[in-house]
């Protein structure tokens, strides 16, 4: 992969802001097309598929944030003279080729593209059929700020690839894939495992849960559950399970309180057969796969758990690796309950909204990796490169 200087990749991110900001008139037009093509007027994939000028702005603001972040190619890792003479030292380095599969979301067309580009990647994007459109528009910013430039167009292309064609493009790829993203949905990221030959990264996918500790401030937890499940029910980070402990104080009654909390704002509420001894109006969950479902709706289970260890037990097993809270006011019980959870992220008396490359210092991001293999968490510009030995010898041989 050649290496571009890091002064012409700033100045791509350049024409991009502009591009972006001129054009944003055609950009929101052809994402009408697709929001009068979809059909639906409300839910996750439609909230996904909006771009307005807040959006506009925010694709901006990431380009922005990218350009203005040190390049992550070429740094040292580390650096040793061995006994022997040999002076080696370990840089960071492209991976090489990126292939992203999304779902709706055409401000992924801008995020990836940017992160992948400045890390020195070329990218293959694959949005979905929903937003072709505005993606298209965004395709072709890109294409002009990198001819501006004096790049080849490239390094970002979008995939005009049905199903069947994906399936192929994953199976037998025209060059080297060396990272796969599949961000979205269970299917989704089932149809790459099944087809992909080269490395997956899995992200996209939630299922966070939030223990209230025997030792909660309640008024935090209600505060907390609110925001996590309502404040954007299309993220990866929204909240769906609520395990109450049991051995809270007055524990009937601040499951009424957290009934009516969630009912006032519109809410559904399923139960497991301890909280429906209380809230015995509310259904039941249907089976234990419920318990593995990311909702992406205005819908919550509330369990019943008899203590932390039940609960990080239950979290390890049916979360998705992505987000967990304890609402407590014991500081050592939330550093257990911290690390003992199996996560990406884990909280103490904080929105599971946070997990996000912005809001936690990252900046823009590839996806919310739930795998551990090479990141897990928000996969920002500094963690989208691998790693290159340079080892300097003088004639030496291993005897």
């Amino acid at each position: 992969m050649k290496l571009i200087k890091t002064e012409i990749k700033n100045n791509v991110l350049k024409a991009m802001i502009r591009l972006l900001d001129t054009k944003r008139t055609h950009i929101i037009e052809a994402n009408k097309k697709d929001l009068d093509a979809f059909g639906e007027k409300e839910g996750a994939m439609y909230d996904r598929l909006i771009v307005n000028d807040k959006k506009v702005d925010g694709m901006i603001q990431s380009v922005k944030e990218v350009m203005e972040q040190d390049d992550p190619v070429g740094n040292t890792i580390s650096h040793l003279v061995l006994d022997n003479g040999l002076d080696i030292t370990n840089k960071t380095a492209p991976f090489g080729n990126i292939l992203i599969i999304y779902e709706s979301r055409p401000d992924v067309t801008i995020e990836a593209a940017v992160l992948a580009f400045k890390a020195n990647s070329k990218i293959f994007l694959k949005g979905g059929k929903e937003a072709i459109n505005s993606n298209k528009i965004l395709e072709e910013c890109w294409h002009e700020a990198l001819t501006e430039n004096g790049l080849e167009t490239n390094w970002i292309e979008l995939l005009h690839l049905n199903r069947e064609e994906t399936q192929e493009f994953l199976k037998n790829p025209p060059v080297k894939l060396d990272l796969i993203v599949p961000r979205g949905g269970e299917r989704l990221i089932g149809f790459v495992k099944e087809h992909a030959t080269g490395a997956v990264l899995v992200s996209g996918r939630g299922n966070n849960f939030l223990y209230v500790s025997k030792n909660a401030d309640f008024e935090t937890a209600k505060k907390v559950i609110l925001n996590a499940k309502t404040d954007k029910i299309s993220g990866c980070n929204a909240l769906d399970k609520v395990l109450i402990d049991q051995n809270l104080p007055e524990y009937e009654s601040r499951l009424k309180e957290l009934q009516k909390l969630l009912k006032d704002n519109h809410v559904e509420i399923l139960v497991d057969d301890k909280i429906s001894e209380v809230l015995s109006s509310e259904e039941k969950l249907p089976n234990e796969d419920t318990w593995y479902e990311e909702f992406l709706a205005m819908k919550i289970v509330v369990g019943n758990v008899d203590g932390m260890d039940m609960a990080i037990k239950k979290i390890n097993k049916y979360s998705g690796g992505h987000s967990a809270v304890i609402i407590t006011k014991n500081k050592n019980e939330a550093i257990e309950f911290m690390e003992q959870v199996d996560d990406a992220a884990v909280y103490h008396n904080a929105s599971t909204r946070f997990t996000d490359g912005g809001q936690m210092g990252v900046g823009a991001e590839l996806a919310i990796s739930t795998d551990k293999l090479h990141h897990r968490g928000p996969l920002g510009l500094k963690q989208l490169v691998t790693n290159k030995y340079y080892v300097l010898g003088d004639g030496q041989i291993r005897e």
